[in-house]
């Protein structure tokens, strides 16, 4: 098992706390550490002050929505690097082509499907400038 300080740290932010606990429960399983947020507000806070190796955005949100917050990211010079995965239950291709406007790494449409979350993870850590 690896230390607290050699883990990569994962950022998920969603509202839907049934996805939270899932994933609480599967990124440690592999070997992540996993910062929480049910706002996006709360993300972005997180994001700017604990610089994620990883993000992991839902669309549907209040307030700021997924789309919004992945692009404050990202056209931030000291986060645009963090690489971001969208994960969310909107699934059109408008959909997919406003999350790759805004900057998003990989789209992915929930359900949640873990092995393949687990390797486009682990595929932009292993190519992720921090």
């Amino acid at each position: 098992m690896l230390k607290k300080s050699e883990q990569k740290t994962i950022l998920v932010v969603d509202d839907d706390v049934i996805h939270i606990k899932a994933l609480e429960k599967r990124l440690p399983e592999n070997g992540y550490h996993v910062l929480t947020a049910t706002k996006a507000a709360d993300g972005l806070q997180m994001a700017m002050t604990k610089y994620p190796d990883l993000i992991i955005l839902d669309v549907m949100m209040p307030i700021i929505n997924g789309y919004n917050l992945c692009q404050l990211l990202k056209n931030d010079p000291k986060h645009k690097y963090i690489p971001v995965i969208m994960l969310t239950s909107r699934d059109s291709e408008k959909d997919k082509q406003i999350g790759h406007d805004v900057g998003a790494d990989v789209y992915l449409i929930k359900p949640l499907d873990i092995p393949l979350l687990l390797e486009k993870i682990k595929e932009l850590l292993a190519k992720s400038t921090k």
